[in-house]
């Protein structure tokens, strides 16, 4: 049998797990682009992603799938359109401890609804701001016309993230069937 390759993108804020959650999921040693964080002023994390990770994970019919997260910052969004090309689907996660929490979640809708219609979102650090939980997010998705699945995440997770990816390949195959 030969083994299809399909991609997931993983993207959002700084400091919102992306890399977390392709180490949480991967079933290979990731390749990780860190370098030191130059912009203490958006997140105090000592590193950051400047490129792209990448990690793998099968599935248990033995499809692989290629788990790529992108860099948070604005500086670097040229990559975004590079790294979700072909992609089956996308992973945007909000760092909720944010201030700026809805403003991001706009951000990284707008930017990356263009490469994907597929699209999930994972609030990350609930524990850090319990106000509200999933509310404010549901509330705002409403309010803009938004329906996308949403969920708490803990990057660190595997559960957690393996969740959003099912998400995103049942999407997939749910709308396969319609077409059939």
């Amino acid at each position: 049998m030969i083994l299809q390759q399909y991609k997931i993108v993983f993207g959002g804020s700084m400091g919102a797990g992306k890399s977390a959650a392709i180490k949480a999921l991967s079933d290979i040693p990731v390749i990780e682009t860190e370098a030191m964080n130059t912009d203490i002023n958006r997140h105090s994390k000592y590193s950051t992603t400047v490129g792209i990770d990448y990690g793998e994970i099968v599935l248990e019919d033995d499809t692989k799938i290629g788990l790529y997260g992108t860099p948070g910052q604005d500086r670097f969004d040229f990559m975004w359109s590079i790294v979700c090309k072909g992609a089956i689907g996308i992973g945007i996660l909000i760092d909720h401890s944010r201030a700026e929490r809805l403003q991001d979640l706009q951000t990284y809708l707008n930017a990356f609804q263009g490469y994907s219609e597929n699209i999930v979102i994972g609030i990350t650090h609930l524990d850090q701001q319990q106000d509200q939980i999933l509310k404010i997010y549901r509330d705002w998705m409403s309010l803009h016309h938004y329906s996308y699945p949403i969920f708490a995440v803990d990057a660190r997770q595997k559960d957690d993230v393996l969740l959003m990816v099912e998400v995103l390949i049942a999407a997939i195959e749910t709308r396969s069937m319609v077409m059939l």
